[in-house]
């Protein structure tokens, strides 16, 4: 099958022509290295699950990573109950490190440990709360013999739910107390608004009584400073495509079609009309 240039969905290898990622790797490596917790914001179409999917693979061996895409993995109805949230949770979650770790003989008592749970999440799921959801989570990173990273794709799917803000807060305890108790190396937050809005989104789209609102817009304000992610460092890893990344895929378009072209004189005219933005590169 010939090779497009993508403008739906995250890019694959074999099915679309891509820019070499493999320096932007390096640097999220570095990140995730240090234990650093981070958000990638970013518009639409601007490649952050193809990074993502990337770096899922790039980390092979270094980490287990669990990658989860909340569009796909949490409806509405979930993300509306903090049960069905954390139960939806656990079975994904275990469901992802079991494939992660295939092949490799895991250490009985870190499967006992998931296994417990995912029984918990199936056999009990009204019993599974946030704090205990954490509990058994850290119980498994402490057991894990690679340190584990999370990663949540669509981010935005939770943005307007309360329970997310929970979630995000746990996250927070457990980054805190990381000296004391095992929890995640890193966690990558992926969407299209930034993380640290979410109280004023949850807020926007909150039905209260005028009362009660004025109240929570108080409440907001004096916990600004204490936002559950204000963990984060900023990610500034470059993700628009240079005129040499743009090179780069023409030269492969070149190289199947023998079109003629001047690939970086055209490089960099497709570089001035788009200014990187990697939907834009691909659509001209």
């Amino acid at each position: 099958m010939s090779r497009m240039f993508n403008i739906a969905g995250d890019c694959k290898p074999k099915l679309h022509y891509m820019v070499d990622l493999h320096s932007r790797l390096e640097q999220m490596q570095e990140y995730v290295d240090k234990g650093a917790y981070f958000a990638i914001n970013r518009a639409r179409q601007y490649g952050k699950t193809t990074m993502l999917r990337a770096f899922q693979g790039y980390l092979k061996g270094k980490y287990y990573v669990v990658s989860m895409d909340f569009q796909m993995q949490m409806s509405d109805a979930k993300l509306r109950s903090e049960h069905l949230f954390c139960a939806a949770f656990a079975k994904a979650f275990v469901r992802i490190l079991q494939k992660q770790a295939d092949g490799t003989d895991l250490p009985q008592e870190l499967k006992q440990a998931m296994e417990l749970l995912k029984e918990t999440a199936c056999v009990k799921p009204q019993e599974l709360d946030l704090v205990e959801l954490f509990q058994y989570l850290s119980d498994i990173c402490g057991k894990s013999v690679l340190p584990l990273v999370l990663i949540v794709d669509e981010a935005d799917q939770a943005a307007g739910h309360s329970v997310f803000l929970d979630f995000l807060s746990q996250i927070r305890g457990y980054y805190i107390d990381r000296d004391q108790t095992p929890t995640f190396q890193s966690v990558i937050l992926a969407g299209v608004y930034d993380i640290r809005n979410l109280k004023r989104r949850v807020l926007h789209q909150a039905v209260l009584p005028a009362g009660e609102r004025e109240m929570y817009e108080d409440t907001l304000e004096a916990g600004s400073r204490n936002s559950p992610w204000n963990i984060s460092v900023d990610f500034k890893v470059d993700m628009s495509f240079s005129p040499q990344d743009i090179a780069g895929m023409l030269a492969e378009y070149e190289k199947d079609y023998h079109v003629g072209m001047d690939i970086c004189e055209m490089a960099n005219v497709i570089y001035e009309h788009t200014a990187g933005y990697p939907y834009l590169v691909s659509s001209n």
